[in-house]
């Protein structure tokens, strides 16, 4: 199967993944609450002695394992073979987080058709037509969450470079135009000085213990790591691709997106004495959607346009959700690909609508997993235990498991040797190790760092 991506084109789908609806609810209110600009340096600090060595060790499992997962597992280990092949089951974590988030893309394609005509005039209003959509009315969330589903898998049927990434080639540009425009405009309110204040000023003073941890959390969870996404990705990465270069230019797009998505949405906070402390989707659709009504009918295409750059950041990390599932069955079940993708769509739907009738009133107590709604159970299993996981898994079978001569070749012509030294020895075997036990305390609730 020739079927890879292009350099540009591996750089932008990889970005695509790491860029979803964080960055414009977690990223910028982390941001403005840690010291601004001192938060982003020491965010991409931790990024690139945490994450980044991950990210690396990841895009190595899938480069030199050239296969789905499963078998780049199987092929790398010098023992035990079938033992390590179970790993690349954790792509089912992909697809957990995917269930709930095309949950959430429903929600966005319902706020994208109807903020160009109509817009909640207070927060009561909107609190309620929010409401309205999770709790009461699961026959249009359904809708817009099978619609989008539907796009998703018909983009993964495609395959990488007809459909991946052919998809995020026009997609991420027009992301970035479209955020560009909305920054442009923002500029011309007196909140944007606040704005830019808020997220760019540093004050190092307002770092603490917590900033760490919440900087090392973000670094961690950002980047897609742990799910099989990137892995999977570097399965089909071009010959000769200078991997750490188009590494960074990944890591920087993702908090570039972020900071711009930040000043676009705290601009309006702040123009109309918002809370800047809010994040999550009550930013999104309930505060930022009033305050986009104070505007009019500027208001409105703004709206559109800033819902409609949601989606497009939350379309490019979908579909690399899926990929890992379905570039499995390809490979090693001999699935045709249409084949495939109907088979991961069945799987993700179910537990879709599973998630959607979980905060439905009538049927939340049939769909409940230890007292959580079923959408909230699959978030903490994801984010909590298999994330962690799966990032610990990839340190230790890189670090410790697969032969050093082989990621050296991979990796010391674009590293040199003190850098492959410091990289494997250091960082990789010891600091990414000892990041994951701690982000996996904190995340668990076992230990409280603050």
């Amino acid at each position: 199967m020739n079927d890879k991506f292009t350099r540009i084109g591996f750089i932008l789908a990889v970005a695509g993944s790491a860029v979803g609806l964080g960055n414009a609810w977690k990223f910028p209110t982390l941001v403005g609450q840690n010291g601004g600009s001192a938060f982003i340096l020491l965010y991409l600090l931790l990024t690139f002695l945490v994450s980044f060595v991950i990210f690396i060790g990841e895009i190595t499992i899938g480069r030199l394992g050239e296969s789905d997962p499963v078998d780049s597992y199987r092929r790398l280990a010098p023992s035990n073979k079938e033992l390590w092949s179970k790993a690349g089951f954790l792509m089912i974590t992909a697809l957990l987080i995917y269930s709930f988030y095309s949950v959430v893309m429903g929600w966005i394609l319902k706020y994208t058709a109807t903020s160009i005509f109509s817009l909640p005039q207070n927060l009561d209003d909107s609190g309620a037509m929010f409401n309205a959509l999770i709790s009461n009315s699961p026959l249009v969330a359904i809708i817009c969450f099978t619609i989008m589903s539907l796009v998703c898998f018909l983009i993964v049927s495609k395959g990488i470079k007809n459909g991946i990434e052919r998809l995020n080639i026009w997609m991420m540009p027009s992301l970035f135009i479209l955020l560009v425009l909305m920054v442009l405009y923002s500029a011309s309110f007196d909140g944007f000085a606040q704005s830019a204040k808020f997220l760019l000023l540093p004050d190092f003073s307002a770092l603490n213990s917590q900033s760490v941890l919440d900087a090392l959390g973000l670094a961690f969870f950002t980047l897609s790591l742990g799910v099989t996404t990137i892995l999977t990705y570097a399965a089909s990465l071009p010959d000769r691709t200078n991997i750490l270069t188009s590494s960074i230019n990944i890591v920087l797009i993702n908090v570039m997106i972020g900071v711009m998505m930040g000043l676009v949405v705290f601009t309006f906070i702040f123009e109309f004495n918002g809370d800047p402390a809010q994040s999550g989707p009550g930013l999104i659709f309930v505060s930022l959607a009033v305050l986009f009504s104070k505007l009019g009918f500027i208001g409105h295409i703004l709206a559109f346009a800033f819902f409609l750059t949601l989606l497009f950041a939350a379309i490019t990390s979908a579909i690399s959700m899926i990929e890992p599932a379905v570039y499995y069955l390809v490979k090693s079940r001999a699935f045709s690909r249409a084949k495939a993708c109907v088979a991961v769509f069945v799987f993700t739907y179910v537990l879709g609508i599973a998630c959607i009738l979980g905060y439905y009133g009538a049927t939340s107590e049939y769909f409940v997993i230890a007292g959580q709604p079923f959408f909230d159970a699959l978030d903490y299993l994801t984010s909590k235990i298999l994330m962690p996981l799966g990032g610990l898994i990839i340190v230790i079978f890189v670090g410790y498991v697969i032969k050093k001569d082989g990621v050296y070749a991979l990796l010391s012509p674009y590293m040199g040797d003190f850098g492959f030294k410091i990289w494997y020895f250091v960082l990789l075997r010891v600091v990414s190790p000892l990041a994951i036990f701690v982000i996996a305390l904190r995340e668990l609730g076992i230990v409280n760092f603050g």
